[in-house]
Parts: C-alpha cells; structure tokens; sequence
C-alpha cells in the first residue's frame, strides 16, 4: 500500500478541495442528471469546516480530503474525496479504517450520504455501513460503532 499521511486542513486548502470534488463526483452527478459546473465546487465552499477536515498527502502532495463531523447522535463523513491517481492503492481504506477506529474508541456511530450507484458505497458497505434511507440522488447510510 501507498504511504499517506493525514494532516489538518486550513483555509487555504478549500479550493484545492472544491476543485479535487468537481472532478471525482462528475461521472456519477452527470450519470444522475445533476452535474453543474458551477454549483459542485460552491457546494463544497459552502460547507467546508477545517476544523473538522484533514488532508490527505502522499509522498508530502495534496491527494484526497475527508472531514467528520460532530452531530448530535453520530458523526458525519463528509467530503471523502481522493485524487484518481492515488485510488486503488488502498489510501481510501486505510484511512477509513483510521476514522473509525477513532469513533470506535469514542462509541461514535458514523453517518454518510453517497451518490446512488457510486463505487464508494462499495467501500463504506466492507467498512460495516448500512444503508437506512435513500432518495433520488443519495443513500444515507450509517455504521454504529464496533463493540470494544
């Protein structure tokens, strides 16, 4: 597996983010008739929170994004994005697996929202995620934390 490293977000990494989302949901937002140009990368900007997001590097390069969110009742992976070049090096599972060991540790469950038929929900269904609901355009998913 390839060498990552997570780091804290700023600022000043939204639009590097903005931009690494437009390109990995386009095929799955133009497949479900949703694809605006404009509107992928505002929506990120619009909710970008670097308080709860890190980066992820490889090789010291911008590669991928992911945040968790505090809610309520669960925490939310959000904006789980990485670069085409470094996926399938088995990055998105790794870290993955890193976050929910934290909410584990926690008792966290974790919540998600994935586009319907998106590769992803392949990767979040081997992590324990189930789907609860789904619309048009989502599937709301959740995974309760591990027994200790």
């Amino acid at each position: 597996m390839t060498e990552w490293e997570l780091r804290p977000a700023s600022t000043s990494d939204v639009e590097a983010v903005a931009e690494l989302r437009a390109v990995v949901l386009r095929a799955d937002l133009e497949r479900l008739g949703r694809y605006d140009e404009r509107r992928v990368r505002q929506r990120l900007r619009d909710g970008f929170d670097p308080a709860h997001t890190w980066v992820i590097e490889v090789g010291g390069a911008f590669a991928g994004c992911v945040a968790l969110r505090p809610a309520e009742d669960a925490r939310w992976l959000e904006h789980f994005y990485l670069a085409p070049q470094a996926q399938g090096a088995g990055i998105g599972s790794a870290v993955l697996r890193a976050l929910l060991a934290r909410c584990d540790r926690g008792g966290d469950a974790v919540r998600l929202n994935v586009l319907r038929g998106s590769p992803a929900r392949r990767l979040y269904e081997r992590h324990g995620f189930t789907a609860e609901t789904e619309d048009a355009v989502d599937v709301f998913m959740v995974r309760e934390p591990a027994p200790a």
